[in-house]
């Protein structure tokens, strides 16, 4: 292999989507067996899924080293307000915490809301990319040292290292400073599923990790190429640029395998086929999501019987080394923009 493989997992489905303790169990799960990440897909209305970043916010307290990475759509949130929530993800679980930007394209996530009506993939994905910018601009509105903490005075914060980003988006503008301290990691990992040409432009141009969902080999390799390409078109090092590829896994052999066709690599043999498509696909991208059907019926296979194989090959970390999310893809904690040089 040309470099360990990043792996991550989908914990969406725990059978019971609105059962905390399963979203908890599934991601210790994927942290004794020394996964990257988890991920947790969103919804704005509630309806079939709680909120994706205050989920992972209560499983940050009840694990210690498993990468934190919620869906937080941009599309009808304050961006004031998605950059101090995922500051706060990262502070409660110590310098672990990402985000996937995403964007709402439904009628009905812009009825609950009720602040404009649905736009077309290129604005949502225009915007979704400057939220993203604001972003860590907020974060970076605290210089490192601005807390001060002085119980003498009674000052908790020193009011020369907070910085006003002054940001004009697209129909909504942010002076700042944030409500919330620089967070540990400096900027949380960027996360962006580059499923369309808008949202490979802002992957190409935010994204610290890039998702892609190719059903072949060859569609892999055009895929990490192409986000390469987009990278480097963007002005940035496309080494310093994840790309991992989707995995559906159907591994319980108690079930039948999926009903329909679903976007990525759907995996239904033994573990150890899986193993060896994964080292295959693995000298193509950077690693992988793996998606279980069932978070208790196929990730215990998974990181008993497929993990195994990746590390007698190499492929795959035996434990962690880094503490934060950012330092386990190789990424340095980014210099604050506003701090003196």
């Amino acid at each position: 292999m040309p470099y360990p493989l990043h792996i991550g997992a989908a914990v969406d489905g725990v059978g019971n989507p609105f059962s905390a303790p399963a979203y908890a169990a599934a991601a210790r799960l994927a942290e004794e067996a020394a996964l990257d990440f988890v991920t947790l897909d969103d919804s704005l209305t509630g309806a079939d899924r709680p909120d994706a970043l205050l989920t992972l916010a209560a499983v940050a307290p009840l694990t210690s080293r498993i990468g934190l990475v919620p869906t937080v759509t941009t599309t009808h949130t304050e961006p004031f307000h998605v950059s101090k929530a995922v500051a706060s993800l990262d502070h409660a679980s110590l310098g672990r915490a990402g985000w996937r930007v995403e964007v709402s394209r439904t009628e009905s996530d812009a009825r609950a809301f009720g602040r404009r009506g649905v736009a077309d993939d290129a604005a949502l994905w225009a915007e979704a990319e400057a939220v993203a910018d604001v972003a860590s601009r907020l974060w970076d509105s605290w210089q490192d040292d601005a807390e001060i903490r002085d119980t003498a005075t009674g000052r908790f914060v020193d009011r020369e290292r907070l910085h006003y980003v002054d940001f004009e988006g697209p129909g909504w503008s942010v002076r700042g400073p944030s409500i919330t301290p620089r967070p540990p990691q400096g900027h949380p990992l960027v996360v962006v599923r580059a499923d369309g040409e808008p949202a490979l432009h802002a992957a190409a141009t935010v994204a610290d990790v890039v998702l892609v969902a190719p059903s072949t080999l060859g569609g892999a390799r055009a895929s990490r190429d192409r986000v390469r390409e987009a990278v480097a078109a963007a002005g940035r090092d496309p080494d310093r640029v994840a790309v991992l590829a989707d995995v559906n896994l159907f591994l319980a052999t108690d079930r039948p395998g999926p009903s329909r066709v679903l976007p990525g690599l759907t995996h239904t043999g033994s573990p150890g086929a899986l193993a060896e498509t994964i080292l295959e696909w693995g000298r193509v991208v950077d690693g992988f999501t793996v998606r279980p059907a069932s978070v208790t019926a196929d990730l215990p296979v998974f990181t008993e019987r497929v993990l195994p194989l990746l590390r007698e090959s190499g492929a795959f970390r035996e434990e962690y080394a880094e503490d934060t999310l950012r330092a386990r893809f190789g990424l340095p904690r980014p210099a604050n923009r506003y701090a003196p040089a």
